[in-house]
């Protein structure tokens, strides 16, 4: 129950706290809809043999997941059109890491 809450914190919590704490009230509900819609990278888990596993490490395994992609959502933040996309893949990259971390510590 704690990974499940810390993972899907980091997914749900953490981007509506950065919305809330880093972008002035205009812009901030643009900004979380940008933030949550991190989610959305998912995409790929379709693509494997089976679509959940909860006991699968995502990173390195989906393809939208693995080191190269890491690279390129982290030269997305030197763009500032692009910056708010990097933020948001690499909080997602930083979640399911997190998550992968937590299950090799067997941590419920």
């Amino acid at each position: 129950m704690l990974r499940f809450l810390i993972h899907y914190g980091i997914h749900f919590i953490i981007p509506i706290a950065i919305g809330f704490i880093f972008f002035k009230k205009e812009d901030r509900a643009r900004a979380i809809i940008i933030l949550l819609a991190a989610i959305l990278i998912d995409v790929d888990h379709l693509f494997a043999a089976r679509i959940f596993d909860p006991n699968r490490c995502s990173i390195n395994f989906h393809f939208l997941h693995q080191y190269w992609a890491i690279v390129f959502y982290f030269g997305l933040l030197f763009f500032k059109k692009t910056r708010i996309f990097g933020i948001t893949l690499l909080l997602h990259m930083l979640a399911d890491t997190t998550d992968c971390y937590l299950m090799q510590l067997e941590i419920e």
